[in-house]
């Protein structure tokens, strides 16, 4: 199993900096999130191959690796032009992860969940034309349900990427999001069993406790979202069955899953909290 860290918190760091701090911090594998000089969110990647052979020397000379590369693209949004779009720049960002010597993507459905239908249809369409790629490549694609797509539920995600029905597509569950999911944590995890290859680490509250009423968002009726990125411990995670439950189902045996600490919330701490995370998660796995 690889630890890594998504340094989203460091974003604005230079990007040739970026391996050595994630170093320091004490990982060795990094999970690439969107950067505006790499892949920025919902748009065509920026970084041309000059940007990726330094990259590269830059993580060599650290001694880190990319673990994963997870760009975010309106590939299952209901308009086709941006779909087409995403497309395109899911193309490129293959190439790119391909170059970075990693054979590991994930990434959100990335749907509009009141127009739940259309974009399953449109996500389908996207993955008929990205599948040879991937297949090509011999990439794998871990998939994920978020807040606000329209995929959410845990178990629905599970069935979708079974649906994919390829060796390369298996499901990431992201436990920050746990309360979006349905809640059913373990049981979730469970379900997807060796489907579920990559974890996401961060806490968060369970907006639906108290009646409802954990958070209150004007107006009234409001369709949004709210979720926290927070350090293990800071909110309501249950972190014991969720390392009792990796060990029943041997996640850590497999050098193929990745577990990537994904806190966002403490950019005015982000080294205190990134080195925390790491002690934190050494601490659980050790323990399980």
């Amino acid at each position: 199993m690889k630890i890594a860290l998504d340094p989203y918190m460091f974003r604005t760091t230079p990007l040739l900096e970026l391996p050595a701090l994630v170093a320091d911090l004490g990982f060795e594998y990094i999970e690439l999130s969107p950067r505006e000089d790499f892949t920025p969110f919902f748009l065509h990647p920026r970084a041309d191959d000059d940007t990726v052979r330094s990259f590269k020397k830059a993580l060599d000379a650290a001694g880190v690796k990319v673990a994963s590369h997870l760009p975010l693209y309106r590939w299952s949004g209901p308009d086709e032009d941006e779909r087409r779009a995403a497309v395109r720049y899911w193309k490129r960002a293959i190439q790119l992860t391909v170059d970075l010597d990693c054979r590991v993507m994930n990434s959100e459905f990335n749907g509009r969940p009141e127009q739940a239908s259309r974009s399953e249809g449109m996500f389908w369409r996207s993955m008929e034309e990205l599948l040879p790629v991937f297949e090509r490549e011999g990439m794998e694609l871990r998939l994920e349900p978020h807040p606000d797509d329209f995929v959410e539920d845990g178990l629905v995600a599970v069935d979708m990427v079974r649906g994919i029905n390829s060796p390369l597509v298996s499901f990431l569950y992201c436990a920050p999001h746990t309360f979006h999911m349905g809640g059913n944590m373990v049981e979730i995890m469970e379900y997807a069993g060796p489907l579920m290859t990559q974890l996401h680490l961060a806490d968060s509250f369970d907006h639906t406790a108290s009646s409802g009423l954990r958070y209150i968002v004007n107006p009234p009726g409001s369709s949004a979202r709210v979720h926290q990125h927070l350090d293990i411990g800071q909110g309501e995670v249950d972190w014991g069955a969720f390392f009792a439950t990796l060990h029943r189902l041997g996640f850590g045996d497999s050098d193929r899953n990745v577990m990537t600490s994904c806190v966002f919330a403490w950019e005015d701490r982000a080294h205190e909290s990134s080195t925390f995370m790491r002690e934190t998660i050494d601490t659980y796995v050790s323990a399980w």
